[in-house]
C-alpha cells in the first residue's frame, strides 16, 4: 500500500520512527519490501541523485512497480533524498514520488529559504509533501563531502523562521549525526539539547535524521577479515539514542551506509569462501536474505514493527 510520506510522519509523531532506506538495485529493493514484509513495518524507500544516475529513474519507479505487487501488504512511500533544485522539479514532474527533499543546506540562509519556498510551491500544486534541511551534516555519502570545519548544528530560532518562511512539511535537522561510516569521534553523540529546542519551536513539525545507520562493529570487523580495510572507529547511531529522539518529534531515519556494509561483507566473505564461484546470483540471494533480517531487525528497534494493519485499516476508513 502506497501512501504519501507525511500521513506516514503523522502517524509516528511521538510514537516511533520509520526507516528511510537509500537503495539502488533490485536485491535491495527486495530484501527491503522483505524486511518490512516480516516485520509488519512501513517504511520509506530512497533514491538519492547518485541511485538514480546508476539505475535511471525509470528503472528504479518500474522496480518499485513490481515490489508493489509483490508485496501489496506492505505500506510505504517514495522519496527523493537529498534533491537539487533541478532533480526535485523533474521527480515532482514525474508523479513518481511521495515527497522530495531539497537540500540547499549548504546555501546562506536566505538563499536556502528561497530555493526551498520555490521548490514547496511546485511540490504543494501536485500535492506533493517537502523535506528541506537547515544545518550541515559532515561526512561522505554518494557524490556529498562535508568537512568537519564546514559543518554545522541547526540554529533553533533559524529553524521556526526557516519553516515559517518556506511552508516545508518536515525538516531534517543537524544535531550531530553524520553521513557515512565515520560518524562520531570519542564520546561525542546526538546533540539532545539542542534536538528538544528545536522540537519546542516546532510543535507537531515532523523532524528527520540524516546519517543514521548504526554502523555495526561486527559488520566492520567481518569486513575487514574477509580483506577489507575500513578503520576499526568506524561508529554509528545507537537505537537507543533513536528512541529517545523520538519523543522530540523525530519520525524519519535515513539509512544507507547499513545496507552497504552488508552488501560488502556478503561479497567479499562469498569470494573469499568459494573462489571458484562466479554466479553473481548465489551473494545476490545472500544479500538480499540479509538485508531482509537487517530492516526486520531495525524496525523492531526503531518501535514501527507491527505498525502496518493499524495504518491500512486507517487509510482504507
Amino acid at each position: 500500500m502506497r501512501i504519501k510520506t507525511i500521513e506516514l510522519l503523522k502517524a509516528a509523531y511521538g510514537e516511533y520512527a520509520i526507516g528511510a532506506y537509500n537503495v539502488c538495485n533490485m536485491e535491495q529493493i527486495l530484501g527491503l519490501f522483505r524486511g518490512a514484509r516480516e516485520a509488519d513495518a512501513p517504511i520509506i524507500v530512497q533514491f538519492s541523485l547518485a541511485a538514480r544516475r546508476y539505475a535511471t529513474p525509470e528503472m528504479l519507479e518500474m522496480m518499485i512497480q513490481a515490489a508493489r505487487r509483490l508485496y501489496p501488504e506492505v505500506v510505504f512511500a517514495v522519496h527523493l533524498d537529498h534533491g537539487d533544485e533541478e532533480n526535485c522539479y523533474d521527480a515532482i514532474a514525474s508523479g513518481y514520488y511521495d515527497s522530495v527533499m531539497i537540500d540547499a543546506s549548504h546555501l546562506p540562509f536566505a538563499e536556502n529559504v528561497a530555493v526551498t519556498r520555490r521548490v514547496v510551491e511546485k511540490a504543494h500544486e501536485r500535492g506533493i509533501p517537502v523535506e528541506a534541511e537547515l544545518g550541515v551534516l559532515k561526512g561522505v555519502e554518494d557524490d556529498m563531502e562535508v568537512s568537519e570545519e564546514e559543518a554545522l548544528l541547526t540554529d533553533p530560532d533559524q529553524a521556526r523562521a526557516f519553516v515559517d518562511q518556506t511552508g516545508c512539511d518536515s525538516l531534517a535537522v543537524a544535531i550531530g549525526t553524520s553521513h557515512g561510516a565515520y560518524k562520531f569521534k570519542g564520546s561525542q553523540r546526538l546533540h539532545f539539547d539542542r534536538l528538544q529546542a528545536i522540537s519546542e519551536r516546532l510543535p507537531g513539525l515532523p523532524l528527520v535524521l540524516h546519517g543514521s545507520s548504526s554502523v555495526p562493529a561486527e559488520e566492520v570487523m567481518r569486513i575487514n577479515a574477509a580483506g577489507g580495510q575500513i578503520d576499526a572507529s568506524a561508529s554509528g547511531v545507537r537505537e537507543e539514542e533513536i528512541r529517545q529522539a523520538v519523543q522530540y518529534g523525530v519520525t524519519k531515519v535515513n539509512i544507507g551506509t547499513d545496507g552497504r556494509l552488508i552488501w560488502t561483507r556478503v561479497h567479499r566473505e562469498f569470494f573469499r569462501d568459494r573462489p571458484s564461484q562466479f554466479d553473481f546470483a548465489i551473494p545476490g540471494k545472500e544479500y538480499m536474505d540479509a538485508y531482509a533480517q537487517f530492516v526486520a531487525q531495525k524496525s523492531r528497534k526503531l518501535g514501527c514493527a507491527g505498525r502496518g494493519a493499524r495504518l491500512r485499516e486507517t487509510l482504507k476508513s
